[in-house]
């Protein structure tokens, strides 16, 4: 009799189990959707193909005018193809800039190297030609002197300049510089460890606000792209945050 009364209990025991968590498990991992590849397709078609696959999707720029890519075309998705999501989750899809901004050029003379170089990167401009020239005052050592494109010319997005850097006395031979690398556009992580592969650290984080930019992606950097640093030398990180 005390037998049967605790295979009783037993079974009761089980029943329990099964109907409080193994039964509720096994319902929410039927809720889970499959995030599809939409990378490449038009955004229409895109949004379309989230909408059937019970998912949401965001229009989101990215950070930089791509002048090689469609402005309707999904440049990247977040989540990314494959990933097992809650039914109704946003995906945010990246696609380029619809027309190349149009902008003044800034007034480069009296600015550091570094400075010129970060400012240009993030307005989707590129150094065609960096001269040195002898100085003769500290001041103007490692600054720049003279710019091809006048200040407060209108220019657009992708426009080159040359410009023309003061050099006081020549840099000790065997100094080694590390260029710094463009992580405008990628996310935190993948920042961080393209500066650990490139021989340099990561600096300060800010984090700003943006309703239209891919959260977790850098929207700026400081020292900027392609400019000449020692080995080691922290990189600081602007990077986009989406509201609660």
């Amino acid at each position: 009799m005390k037998k049967a009364g605790l295979m009783v209990l037993a079974v009761f025991a089980l029943l329990v189990v099964f109907d409080r968590i193994l039964m509720p498990l096994y319902i929410a991992q039927g809720q889970q959707k499959t995030v599809p590849e939409v990378s490449g397709m038009a955004y229409e078609d895109a949004e379309r193909a989230l909408r059937n696959a019970g998912l949401d999707a965001r229009k989101s720029y990215h950070v930089k005018y791509l002048s090689r890519i469609d402005s309707n075309i999904v440049i990247s998705q977040t989540p990314i193809a494959g990933s097992l999501v809650k039914p109704g989750r946003t995906v945010y899809l990246v696609v380029n800039r619809q027309e190349k901004p149009s902008f003044q050029m800034p007034d480069l003379y009296g600015r550091p190297e570094f400075d010129v170089r970060q400012t240009l990167a993030r307005l989707d401009l590129s150094i065609d030609n960096v001269q040195i020239s002898t100085v003769t005052t500290p001041e103007e050592d490692g600054r720049v002197i003279s710019q091809s494109i006048p200040a407060q010319t209108m220019v657009k997005s992708g426009a080159s300049v040359s410009i023309i850097v003061g050099k006081l006395e020549i840099e000790a031979e065997g100094l080694r510089k590390i260029a710094v690398p463009d992580v405008l556009g990628m996310s935190l992580s993948e920042a961080r460890e393209t500066m650990s592969g490139n021989g340099l650290s990561t600096g300060r984080i800010t984090y700003e606000y943006s309703a239209i930019l891919v959260p977790n992606t850098v929207i700026s950097q400081k020292p900027g792209a392609n400019a000449f640093v020692s080995p080691g030398m922290p990189v600081d990180f602007t990077v986009v945050t989406a509201a609660e």
